[in-house]
């Protein structure tokens, strides 16, 4: 797959690559300002079965979602990731909840 770069779209591959949800990425810069990012997707090898199976995007640009600490949410009671961005960074619920930190919901993985 690949697809126009951005700040937060590295971000979220990076955690992606090291949830183990991606085989593996790699950023392109180009001549113009903004590169791209090629992302080769992970297959189980009997099933075919990709390893993302559900991607639902949670705040958009008309209704942004928040959480604090306490109400931070778990993706089918821990066995998936929320992607959150703090104030400290783009993180996983569970490094937001160790951190102590809220922040926008941006997408649940599972």
């Amino acid at each position: 797959v690949e697809l126009p770069a951005s700040n937060l779209k590295k971000e979220i591959t990076k955690i992606l690559f090291d949830k183990g949800y991606i085989l593996n990425y790699k950023f392109e810069e180009n001549d113009k300002k903004q590169g791209t990012i090629k992302i080769a997707l992970k297959y189980h090898p009997v099933t075919k079965q990709s390893a993302i199976r559900t991607l639902d995007r949670i705040s958009s640009p008309g209704l942004r979602k928040y959480a604090g600490v306490s109400t931070m949410p778990k993706v089918m009671n821990g066995l998936g990731i929320a992607i959150v961005s703090t104030s400290k960074g783009v993180m996983t619920d569970k490094e937001a909840r160790s951190q102590n930190v809220g922040g926008e919901i941006l997408c649940y993985i599972s």
